[in-house]
């Protein structure tokens, strides 16, 4: 029988993982999106969409490499 302590442990390493996920999506939307708009003068709804684009495909990479 699993005790409480495991299961807290586990749940740690969910909001872990998860963390990690949003951070690395989040860095990326963000890089873009001053590269669009600021470095290539970008309008703003190319800028978002390409944001938005980007945060989509990071998160799908540090979901599979969080899942190694």
């Amino acid at each position: 029988m699993r005790d409480l302590s495991s299961s807290v442990v586990e749940g740690s390493s969910v909001v872990k993982k998860w963390g990690f996920i949003a951070m690395h999506s989040a860095a990326a939307a963000t890089f873009i999106f001053l590269l669009q708009r600021f470095a290539l003068n970008a309008p703003l709804e190319s800028s978002l969409l390409w944001a938005l684009t980007f945060a989509v495909c990071a998160a799908g990479l540090a979901y599979k490499q969080a899942n190694r």
